[in-house]
């Protein structure tokens, strides 16, 4: 059995509608669509995006107000650097949720590196993202793990795995999840590989943290060219808590606005249906102003079937 267990799984997701003020889930009896229909997902997946997305004039209530008047539940702040009273004025300000948020420095401060330096400094600036996010409400912490430059895969497996683990009773203490993003970082898959590769090396390291309070924010589009988005979610499970998404063109090898490319969404959809998923789905796309972001809105709910 994984380690992140149905008991965790559901604490989560209780804590995740608690928050959000979202739609309960369905009862013990009640009837869920199937997955061919077309509304199956429709009341399980929430709509978040980054805050970088956002391009409206104003302060940050007024970049809320036009995210949530664009159709979205959240938005994902970065941390460390966020204006917690701020952030916490704007929640108030305009009924938007930080839903959670995004870890700033861990591409160029990374737990993979060799230098114990900075790997102490990683920690402490995770540390500080999970309190931030705590303190604004949020219940998630993206987080890449390192680079594959910083060594061989087996040495920057266990180094990662250590150095981001002193951080799981602080996630613990504030109630808040690290996920761990699959991003182009030449780690835990063949970045000069084809599109068979599996999610295997992925659902090994997410368990060798033992915890429920380490997961992932699974990114449909960032392997699309490397895998099945289905299939990796069918092998992670339980270990996906959040979702990311973006278009990708196998054909054009580039990423894509989310309504665009060629990732078998059809498959995604019933992927998200079998592992049981309830939870955030990120929009990771350029930004645009309140016309454009409803434009994204109405991708995701064209792309995850979100329209009765």
């Amino acid at each position: 059995m994984s380690p992140i267990t149905s008991s965790n799984r559901r604490q989560f997701l209780c804590h995740t509608a608690a928050l959000a003020g979202a739609a309960a889930l369905p009862a013990w009896g009640q009837a869920v669509p199937a997955a061919g229909t077309p509304d199956a997902l429709a009341g399980r997946l929430y709509k978040t995006l980054k805050i970088g997305m956002i391009k409206a004039d104003g302060i940050l209530t007024d970049k809320f107000k036009t995210a949530l008047a664009a159709g979205f539940k959240g938005v994902e702040m970065n941390a460390p650097g966020m204006d917690v009273a701020e952030t916490k004025k704007a929640i108030a300000e305009s009924g938007l949720v930080v839903d959670g948020t995004v870890c700033g420095s861990h591409w160029s401060i990374r737990h993979t590196s060799a230098d114990a330096a900075t790997r102490s400094k990683a920690l402490e600036d995770l540390k500080t993202a999970l309190r931030d996010t705590r303190a604004v409400g949020g219940h998630s912490v993206l987080l890449v793990a390192g680079k594959g430059e910083d060594g061989p895969e087996n040495e920057i497996w266990a180094r990662s795995v250590e150095n981001i683990a002193k951080a799981i009773p602080v996630a613990a203490e504030e109630g808040v999840t690290i996920v761990l993003e699959n991003v182009w970082n030449q780690f835990l898959y063949d970045h000069n590989g084809g599109s068979d590769q599996t999610a295997d090396k992925w659902a090994k390291y997410v368990d060798a943290f033992n915890s429920p309070w380490v997961g992932m924010q699974f990114d449909i589009g960032n392997h699309w060219k490397y895998g099945s988005m289905g299939g990796w979610l069918r092998t992670l499970g339980k270990r996906v808590y959040k979702l990311d998404v973006k278009g990708f063109s196998r054909a054009q090898n580039k990423f894509t606005p989310i309504g665009q490319g060629d990732i078998d969404y059809a498959d995604v959809r019933k992927a998200l249906i079998e592992i049981n998923f309830y939870g955030w789905l990120a929009a990771e796309v350029a930004g645009g102003d309140q016309a454009y972001l409803k434009g994204v809105s109405d991708e995701m709910d064209t792309a995850f079937g979100l329209r009765a």
